[in-house]
């Protein structure tokens, strides 16, 4: 999960405690749910696909989306997230033949952990009529043009700087249009790394390695080997690197309370509502590390601008640059998740775990560019493969479906949005100095 299906070695079969390939049972062994969820440690995992057990526990280290994303799955059933992250389900099911080593018992339900059948399999239904309705088809001519405006932007700041030169105004204006071309590529490469764009996945990474890569100097391992993470278990502690904040902030309401308790001050959580605007400071730095990943990015940039300002002013434009995008990625990303439930591990089905972590903001034609489309976060988790430019025909076919089953569906302004980015950090920030103080 999470690699798109993407294989580049021969698989091998899987062990299971020494007794042969599939475990020695050839698939023909039943499990029930209590059999299955104890094999949920590093060093012995299974998971269930469409009642089928895999036994992944050597897969696992081998698996192209990383080890991480697909051992959250580990005695679960993995189906829909499965569903989720690969295009061409078919042709991985042929490297999940060496790990089958049996099927449920026929009296266990399809769902583990007392999930709501009749949910999950309306929302696998809602998964068929998408396909069949190619809401999942990218329409090539869109990203042709999306990846155009953004490379016109890069050559019309080269060329304000060439006919009319360097005055203050003029460099402020250069990099509102490099933070522009980098904020919107940064939503491209998002596209390219879900394989939502091309049909071939190897396309997607070489296209992604580009965008991200060569247009911003990032590394598309480090991005992918996080964000599918991200994907896998939205805002759950220690599953999602996202709210893994290295104890800079306390998210939530209950990890600033159990830091309370163990009289935890790594910062002064109290005021990270004030201190997360100065946070982007460090958004700034950390792109340096991806340096030896992206030559041909900071080549290109210091080839270009080295005549204008020279080594120096150059590191002070990339610097500036990043520092504008920064802010515009963390709070685009963040005001649709941070405002959530932000827990540890529920084991919540597919559609109630992803709405539960993520939110809607209000579409416009300024929002879905302003987002690349990520104002329709809920379908976007839901659907993580499909083209962002269908987002908007789903919408009502998922607010349907969650009606349907009393799972809330939050769609907020803009504005709102944001500004519960903050409020959500002060109320955090206020359960650990009562839990600090009182308890």
């Amino acid at each position: 999960m999470g690699g798109g299906g993407q294989q580049t070695e021969s698989s091998e079969p899987a062990k299971c405690d020494g007794v042969g390939p599939g475990g020695g049972r050839g698939g023909s062994a039943v499990y029930t749910w209590e059999e299955v969820q104890k094999h949920c440690h590093r060093s012995d995992q299974w998971l269930v696909i469409d009642r089928k057990v895999y036994n992944i526990t050597q897969w696992a280290k081998r698996h192209p989306g990383g080890i991480r994303v697909i051992s959250h799955f580990a005695g679960e059933d993995a189906t829909d997230a499965f569903s989720a992250f690969h295009p061409d389900a078919n042709f991985v099911r042929k490297f999940l033949k060496p790990l089958l080593i049996g099927e449920l018992a026929p009296t266990e339900p399809s769902q583990d952990q007392g999930k709501n059948a009749a949910l999950v399999q309306d929302f696998q239904a809602l998964r068929d009529r998408v396909e069949k309705e190619g809401l999942l088809r990218a329409r090539p001519l869109f990203f042709s043009l999306y990846l155009g405006h953004i490379l016109l932007l890069e050559a019309l700041a080269l060329g304000l700087l060439w006919v009319w030169g360097t005055s203050w105004s003029l460099t402020l204006l250069c990099s509102l249009m490099l933070a522009t071309s980098q904020s919107q590529a940064g939503w491209l490469q998002h596209d390219y790394g879900h394989l939502s764009v091309c049909k071939k996945s190897s396309w997607n990474h070489i296209l992604q390695k580009f965008v991200i890569g060569h247009l911003k100097g990032a590394s598309a391992n480090w991005w992918n080997h996080r964000h599918f993470q991200h994907h896998a278990k939205p805002n759950v502690f220690s599953k999602d690197p996202d709210v893994n904040s290295l104890h800079v902030f306390v998210l939530g309401d209950k990890q600033p309370v159990e830091y309370g308790i163990k009289k935890l001050k790594y910062m002064p959580y109290h005021h990270q509502h004030q201190y997360f605007f100065l946070s982007k400071l460090l958004n700034t730095f950390h792109w340096i590390s991806d340096l030896a990943w992206s030559m041909s990015f900071y080549l290109r940039f210091f080839c270009c601008y080295y005549p204008f300002f020279g080594f120096f002013g150059s590191v002070a434009l990339i610097s500036f640059v990043r520092f504008l995008e920064s802010h515009w990625f963390v709070w685009v990303t963040q005001m649709n998740h941070l405002p959530m439930e932000i827990d540890h591990e529920r084991h919540q089905d597919w559609l109630t775990m992803q709405l539960s972590a993520t939110c809607n903001i209000e579409q416009s034609t300024f929002n879905d560019w302003f987002s690349g489309h990520l104002n329709f976060q809920i379908e976007h988790h839901l659907f993580p493969t499909m083209p962002r430019h269908n987002y908007h025909l789903v919408a009502p076919l998922v607010r349907a479906l969650c009606e349907k089953h009393g799972v809330p569906y939050q769609v907020k302004t803009l504005q709102k949005g944001m500004t519960d980015v903050v409020r959500s950090l002060k109320k955090s920030g206020d359960l650990w100095l009562d839990a600090y103080l009182h308890k």
